[in-house]
């Protein structure tokens, strides 16, 4: 690891980048909770999930649809797919611009236009761009390619209702404390959305054994031990059982705060029992995206260096290194640097639950979901 601990290392973001903050080291750790959302946000894309990724939507809960709960990203069913032109000249990418390329191609008057850019002036992009949203499904507009003379563009009608969320938890540790003062909140809240987003629910016997039920539609319960019968859902064509079934997947990084390679504390240990999968960020992983991409970049990576200080100077004008607007160069950048270090990316997560498993099973669970006749089964 390039630095003696994650702890150094956010001492030295914080005096590189937010010397001019009255208490730089929690500015820098704040930047870390981002960082974290930004590297699950492209392994997503890089494991070619892109065109299904939703940032941000809100998810109503399984059997009660009156509570509605955002979360960073969920994976969503596509039912159509549209290529469409758009000529490059000084004005942003608009809603509008988008839906009138695509008026030939699809009946757009279903869609309650969203005023979101996909590219502004500013040269910003908005990842995940909704830009017409129904009450069964929504347009999301993405790059394809950038030629000499215009853009070309994909548009994907996604279904409301994912097959999949991501949720990324982080709490870190003030100066003079042991613990994270909201750490038990934080996953208290986590476990709540993962336990009640999907038709797959958790039980357990007196002797602490993990059990999932699920019902059909004549409200027929089927019970399982829990791994089984959601590896069981994942892998069939039961219309049934996918219908309303939602894959869970936490992402957490706290170094320290919730997990140490010995002891696996209560609040992770929280997290772990309610996610269908809890994957942790190492400390060797994050180090190495900050070292290479923000402290010491070599020239190829210099955009993301360059828009992430831009983001944090005390007279900055706009943050553009989030999961939601990212510098439209430094897009690229991180694309180029994910796709050359894919393996090495995948090893900077260590998977907590299910236990036994490898971050690759995961993978093959979201294609496999992804791969589904979602418009027979809804």
């Amino acid at each position: 690891m390039p630095y003696e601990s994650i702890d150094k290392l956010q001492n030295a973001l914080g005096k590189k980048v937010f010397h001019y903050t009255k208490d730089r080291k929690k500015a820098a750790g704040r930047a870390l909770g981002t960082l974290i959302e930004i590297i699950t946000y492209y392994l997503l894309k890089t494991w070619g999930f892109n065109n299904s990724t939703s940032i941000e939507r809100g998810l109503v809960e399984y059997g009660n649809e009156d509570i509605r709960h955002n979360v960073e990203y969920s994976l969503h069913p596509i039912i159509n797919e549209y290529k469409i032109r758009i000529p490059i000249d000084d004005n942003s990418i608009t809603a509008t611009r988008i839906l009138k390329a695509l008026a030939d191609k699809s009946d757009v008057s279903r869609f309650i236009k969203k005023n979101n850019n996909l590219l502004d002036k500013h040269n910003v992009l908005r990842n995940a761009c909704t830009v017409g949203e129904s009450k069964d499904s929504f347009l999301l507009a993405s790059f394809k390619s950038v030629g000499q003379q215009e853009y070309e563009i994909r548009v994907f009608e996604q279904m409301q209702k994912p097959y999949t969320i991501f949720e990324c938890k982080r709490v870190g540790v003030e100066e003079g404390n042991k613990k994270g003062p909201t750490t038990i909140e934080k996953a208290k809240q986590g476990a709540y959305v993962a336990r009640t987003a999907s038709s797959l629910q958790k039980i357990r016997t007196d002797k602490g054994e993990k059990y999932g039920i699920i019902y059909r539609t004549d409200n027929e319960p089927y019970i399982k031990p829990y791994v089984e019968l959601m590896e069981e859902i994942i892998y069939s064509e039961d219309t049934e059982f996918l219908k309303k079934f939602i894959l869970t997947v936490g992402v957490v990084s706290n170094h320290g705060n919730w997990f140490t390679a010995e002891n696996h504390n209560k609040e992770l240990e929280v997290l772990a029992q309610s996610y269908d999968w809890l994957i942790f960020l190492t400390d060797i992983g994050l180090a190495q995206f900050i070292d290479e991409l923000i402290l010491n970049p070599s020239r190829k990576y210099v955009k993301v260096q360059e828009a992430f200080i831009s983001s944090y100077t005390a007279d900055k004008k706009r943050n553009v290194f989030t999961k939601v607007k990212m510098d439209f160069d430094a897009d690229a950048v991180l694309r180029q640097y994910f796709r050359e270090k894919l393996g090495t990316i995948e090893n900077w997560f260590n998977v907590i639950a299910p236990e036994g498993k490898a971050l690759a099973e995961l993978k093959n669970e979201l294609t496999a979901l992804c791969s589904k006749n979602w418009k027979e089964i809804r």
